[in-house]
């Protein structure tokens, strides 16, 4: 077994033990909500909420939308964590960064996590408002949160990122609902600017579906701790070139919000699907 390094390690291990003196629970799932997707949170029951701020070694979000906070409580019966808010590359925060919200979730004994995001659609197949599942994902950021992560390096499979049989469920789940859930791939670039048309052109014809600023390194990092995977894009806007695109934060957030709705239903309905007795 190779040895992680101590920093990184004992990092994280520190702001769970931090965590576990404010809330008894240990949660099974884990959830990270993007842009304009917090609301989910406060239908967790026998919540406890911390601040960011109280967690040591947590980075601070610093954008609209991403409140900075975790809830543990129980979500549809089951244990669960909730990281209303994200870091990002764009922010200045090093990939090491950016991962320790989801390296946290991992070390409180998270089975699954749960990610969220708000991302441009890449052709006319997804229109504002709608959801995707993301099936894959393609790392355009230049980073990787394993990198000097573990000594000796070790190599981790991402043929499987995003856990098939969660995806079936999801899928099922969405079905019952009446709720419009198609499969797709994401790319993951590092922001702040929103992409060119030729840039959009190319992530369409290279097979993304959706492209944002964030999930991939996470998912990257949960891959690392062994812990399954599942994810969604509320889909807040067409991508530069797409009829109809409109590339402006305070538009994510609010088209964000009108999805909310359905992924809070969403994923309320396949918690105790996947995760119950």
């Amino acid at each position: 077994m190779s040895e992680q390094i101590p920093s990184a390690r004992m990092a994280v291990q520190v702001a769970a033990a931090k965590v576990r003196e404010f809330a008894a629970l240990t949660p099974r799932i884990g959830l990270v909500l993007g842009s304009g997707l917090g609301r989910l949170s406060g239908r967790l029951e026998d919540a406890t909420e911390i601040p960011y701020a109280r967690i040591p070694n947590m980075p601070l979000p610093a954008v609209a939308g991403h409140s900075g906070k975790l809830s543990i409580g129980r979500l549809g019966g089951i244990t669960a964590a909730c990281l209303q808010g994200r870091v990002h590359l764009y922010e200045g925060h090093s990939a090491e960064r950016v991962v320790f919200g989801v390296r946290l979730l991992a070390e409180l004994g998270c089975e699954c996590v749960v990610l969220t995001n708000a991302a441009g659609a890449t052709t006319v197949k997804d229109l504002p408002g709608s959801i995707l599942l993301l099936r894959d994902h393609i790392n355009l950021t230049g980073h990787n949160p394993l990198i000097g992560y573990r000594q000796p390096t070790e190599f981790v499979d991402l043929s499987a990122a995003y856990d098939l049989s969660l995806r079936a469920i999801a899928l099922a789940c969405a079905a019952d609902l009446s709720i419009e859930l198609r499969e797709g791939v994401y790319a993951g670039l590092t922001g702040p600017s929103y992409e060119t048309k030729s840039e959009v052109e190319y992530l369409a014809r290279i097979g993304a579906d959706a492209v944002g600023m964030s999930t991939v390194l996470e998912t990257i990092a949960l891959c690392d701790a062994q812990v399954r995977v599942l994810a969604f894009s509320c889909i807040t806007n067409a991508a530069a070139g797409i009829a109809g695109a409109i590339l402006n934060h305070a538009h994510v957030q609010a088209v964000a919000h009108l999805g909310a709705e359905r992924m809070e239903k969403l994923i309320l309905g396949l918690i105790p699907r996947a995760f119950g007795a």
